[in-house]
C-alpha cells in the first residue's frame, strides 16, 4: 500500500477530515474531529492506527511489523510498518478497526449521524 492509496481509503469513511495538526509531514485523518490514523507523508514508512488495549498486545506479538505507538499512547495505539510484508487487506482491516473504535466512543447524536 502507498500514501494514495492509503489517503483514499481513510477518505472513504464518514465524516472523515484530513489536516496537518502538528507539523507539515504528519498527515492526520480524523472523524468528528478525534484521530484514528496518522502517517509521515514524505517517507510512509509507518502509519499509526488506534487499537482495543487487548488486541493490541496480541498484534505486536503476532507481526513485527506493529510496534507500540510511536508518539502515542502505547495502550491504545499502534505503529504499524509499512516496509513489511503485511497483506494490504489486513491494514485496510486494521484501519477500519480504528475508524470504528472511535466511532463507538463519539456521542450518540455523532454516532447516529453516520452511515454505518
Amino acid at each position: 500500500m502507498n500514501i494514495l492509496t492509503f489517503r483514499e481509503y481513510c477518505l472513504t469513511f464518514d465524516a472523515v477530515t484530513e489536516e496537518f495538526p502538528f507539523d507539515e509531514n504528519t498527515l492526520v485523518f480524523k472523524v468528528h474531529g478525534k484521530m484514528f490514523a496518522l502517517c509521515d507523508v514524505d517517507e510512509f514508512e509507518s502509519i499509526n492506527l488506534k487499537c482495543d488495549p487487548d488486541r493490541a498486545l496480541l498484534l505486536r506479538e503476532e507481526y513485527p511489523e506493529v510496534r507500540p505507538g510511536y508518539h502515542m499512547n502505547k495502550k491504545h495505539w499502534n505503529t504499524v510498518s509499512m516496509k513489511g510484508d503485511l497483506p494490504e487487506e489486513l491494514i485496510r482491516e486494521w484501519v477500519r478497526d480504528s475508524y470504528w473504535l472511535v466511532v463507538t466512543n463519539l456521542p450518540k447524536k455523532l454516532r447516529e449521524e453516520l452511515s454505518g
